[in-house]
């Protein structure tokens, strides 16, 4: 009996493991899907990470709410700017359906109006939210780590 005890805790240990990992695996790759749309200035791919009810939190400006204005922001982004950047992940964690992840990225950023290029270099926080089995970005909050000019 004990012997069965063991092996049963053991699967369960396991299975509990090999989902972690599949969340983490399926959630940074959610992240690059959505850094090869930032450098593609492509609003429609953006959205695809998002969920049905996203937040965009963009420094030095007010949340924009819900997908009519996370929208809105991204092309108003990629009318101003184009951007060429890499993620790293620092961390993911999944409780349930909820997950978050520190990341930060650095790159370059060409100022559309003058052609100027400047360095990026960003921490970002992530909170996704599983919806119909898919994970999403629900909340995104990102600062520069460069100080201002």
């Amino acid at each position: 009996m004990k012997l069965i005890i063991m092996i049963l805790s053991i699967s369960i240990l396991v299975n509990n493991k090999v989902e972690a990992d599949t969340n983490t695996q399926k959630i940074q790759t959610l992240i690059s899907e959505y850094e090869s749309a930032l450098n593609s200035s492509n609003t429609h791919d953006i959205l695809k990470t998002y969920s049905k009810s996203p937040t965009f939190m963009p420094q030095h400006a007010p949340a924009k709410i819900g997908r009519t204005t996370v929208t809105q922001a991204y092309e108003k982004v990629f009318n101003t700017i184009k951007l060429n950047i890499k993620f790293t992940v620092h961390e993911v964690e999944v409780l349930g359906d909820t997950a978050w992840a520190r990341t930060s990225s650095v790159g370059k950023t060409k100022i559309l109006n003058n052609n100027m290029i400047i360095d990026e270099s960003n921490n970002e926080l992530f909170i996704f939210k599983k919806e119909e089995g898919d994970w999403k970005i629900d909340q995104y909050l990102f600062s520069t780590k460069q100080p201002r000019q």
